[in-house]
């Protein structure tokens, strides 16, 4: 689904990146709060309320995700697919460094030559675009920043969306009700059908989230991480297939170092997860071994000759 969304947000015009973006924001909360109702999931709110620290990130990640979600809609209605499939394509990059940086973690070898090759591609991609690749950069940034936040609020999904959509909700409703009120807004103006599909912003925007809290907790990381990479490599085959962008030669090459640094970031952790899991199957059999009752040597197990004092068994 998130692969595919770059045919959705065409749909929308002539509404703007900025109108569709409050139309999202509101239907969103819309949307999860008749989720919420349908599950009976309140209690989190209290608790929520309590937590300033808490209350403060969800600010941040709101701001954060809006960000994203508008200049991923501006760069898909302006032509900028493959540009955008990009930025989700060096987000791992940009998290592994994040977390060097921001949490002193400790890379591996291999960790650090992709994020190397991470570097290059954007320079080759500045080089061949005649400035940095802008776009790009700030969805993955953004989008590195969001999921660190995230880590640090640790809520549900669903949950997590309803606190930063509540957030969202009443700049993004005050926006739309001036564009009505200057006659500049388009739901309802421009017909049934097109009123339904900015509405359906909310579903679009909550479904996949919810698929993948799902798949979170069903799946092996390893498996959950690779999935990931499906959405960027839709986004690009429909920019470079259906949308019919520009591919010029410095433009592959940079795409090419990003997907080899993908290739030995996945390498790597498809690695590391087979040693992980072998090294815990080793102390799980080295304790249950450890378990088991030690038996007496003088002892005689059943079916043995009883032993005569003075002579050997």
């Amino acid at each position: 689904m998130w692969g595919l969304v770059p045919l959705f947000w065409p749909l929308l015009k002539p509404a703007g990146s900025v109108e569709i973006l409050a139309h999202r924001m509101v239907w969103s909360l819309a949307f999860v709060g008749v989720a919420l109702l349908a599950l009976r999931r309140w209690s989190w709110i209290g608790e929520l309320l309590r937590q300033p620290r808490k209350l403060g990130l969800i600010a941040v990640a709101a701001a954060v995700i809006t960000v994203n979600w508008g200049l991923y809609i501006w760069a898909v209605n302006s032509g900028q697919v493959v540009e955008a499939s990009l930025g989700y394509f060096i987000n791992p990059l940009v998290t592994i460094a994040m977390g060097v940086l921001l949490l002193q973690e400790r890379l591996r070898p291999a960790q650090w030559a992709a994020v190397g090759i991470g570097f290059a591609a954007v320079v080759v991609l500045a080089v061949g675009y005649g400035r940095p690749p802008w776009i790009s950069l700030t969805l993955a940034f953004s989008f590195a920043i969001y999921g660190l936040v995230k880590k640090k609020v640790n809520i549900g999904g669903v949950e997590s969306l309803a606190a930063e959509t509540a957030v969202q909700f009443l700049p993004a409703l005050a926006y739309l009700l001036w564009l009505g009120s200057q006659g500049s807004g388009h739901f309802g103006t421009t017909g049934a059908g097109h009123a339904a599909l900015l509405a359906a912003t909310g579903v679009v925007t909550a479904v996949p989230l919810v698929c993948f809290g799902a798949a979170a907790i069903r799946v092996p990381l390893s498996t959950l991480g690779l999935l990931q990479y499906l959405a960027p490599v839709f986004q690009f085959l429909l920019g470079v297939v259906y949308f019919h962008e520009a591919m010029p030669p410095e433009r592959w090459a940079g795409f090419s170092l990003v997907w080899l640094a993908l290739t030995i970031l996945t390498w790597d952790a498809l690695r590391t997860s087979r040693r992980t899991r072998a090294e815990a199957a080793a102390l799980r059999l080295a304790a249950a071994a450890s378990a088991l009752p030690a038996q007496p040597a003088d002892r005689p197990r059943e079916g043995d000759a009883p032993k005569v004092p003075g002579h050997s068994a």
